[in-house]
């Protein structure tokens, strides 16, 4: 995800059972005996395509990317250092870290000597630095994640769910992590049948200010978030073109103002507490005459519902849209 992020914060200075709210977790690390494989040589395929080999399901894992370090946590597995701790924090509620937990530095430029010192059985990351990749490799195993793929953004989040859990000796722990998501979606999507929202159009959106000029960007066909609105029955309003990794498109206000049908709901995120809807927008004529705005259905994230996340992230993005839905 650097890559795409990245190229993205460089300009935002951004980088998202019997009900879908979804708890925040605060998991310890496993105890000794509570994985679900025998401590015995793991083989796993990982994004690239390589094998990686553990001797034993590993317990010292380092993660450099949000995503990875929620799944790691949500899974029972509290990493002992994870890329940008503090902003994980900010922008991730729903597996928290414990204060051990040491940061290695941004998910951009990771430190490979902070790294190293914590003496890692296993890293984990995503597919975007080769030449980092070489590095630690030279000392530890790397597994490697996807992070997103808009062809089947939700399949690819199961696979790294698994992939890492079969790495870490937490199986049964990933099985129950994704059977209580999927159970979470099916409530969902039966409590907005029943209010008549079925199929009801949403659009969700995070956005950025540099000097006067407003940047929206939209979570579009493929984009984690909306393929978890498809499965609770909502159609996507936004059918501009996105990129085929992570499914987002870029446009202006100006560009909005093609959305007229009255039952679009707009979500945004804003979990640094830079909202440019709120303020920067507010005396905008053109978002004040968009139907949504009109009908005050503009809902604001809450604070640290990671679109980009693991199930549950998801779970509780998922949540947010049916308490909006059937209120």
């Amino acid at each position: 995800m650097r890559t795409a992020l990245t190229a993205i914060a460089a300009i935002a200075l951004l980088a998202a059972c019997g009900t879908t709210e979804a708890p925040v977790t605060e998991q310890a690390p496993a105890p000794a005996g509570a994985t679900s494989a025998a401590a015995a040589p793991i083989t796993v395929t990982d994004a690239r395509g390589k094998q990686v080999t553990l001797d034993r399901p590993a317990t010292r894992v380092v993660s450099l990317e949000w995503g990875e370090t929620e799944i790691l946590a949500g899974l029972g597995v509290m990493p002992v250092g994870a890329a940008d701790v503090k902003g994980y924090g900010t922008w991730v509620t729903a597996a928290k870290l414990d204060a051990s937990v040491k940061d290695v530095g941004t998910r951009q430029e990771p430190s490979v000597d902070s790294i190293s010192a914590l003496e890692p059985d296993l890293v984990v990351m995503e597919s975007d630095d080769e030449e980092l990749a070489a590095q630690l490799e030279k000392f530890v195993p790397v597994l490697v994640a996807k992070g997103s793929d808009a062809s089947d953004n939700l399949k690819r989040m199961r696979d790294d769910v698994n992939m890492i859990a079969t790495a870490t000796g937490r199986t049964d722990a990933a099985a129950k992590l994704l059977s209580d998501f999927d159970a979470a979606l099916a409530d969902g999507k039966a409590r907005l049948a029943a209010a008549g929202a079925a199929g009801k159009p949403f659009i969700m959106a995070d956005g950025w200010k540099q000097g006067s000029t407003i940047s929206i960007r939209l979570f579009g066909k493929g984009a984690l978030v909306s393929e978890v609105a498809g499965q609770l029955g909502l159609t996507n309003a936004w059918t501009g073109k996105v990129d085929g990794e992570w499914g987002l498109g870029t446009t202006d206000v100006e560009g909005l103002s093609g959305l007229k049908d009255p039952d679009i709901r707009f979500f945004y995120n804003a979990s640094d507490g830079e909202d440019v809807f709120a303020d920067g927008l507010a005396d905008n004529a053109i978002w004040k005459s968009l139907p949504f705005v009109k009908k005050q259905q503009v809902t604001k994230l809450p604070d640290g519902i990671w679109t980009f996340g693991g199930p549950l992230s998801c779970q509780q993005y998922a949540d947010t849209l049916v308490k909006a839905f059937t209120a």
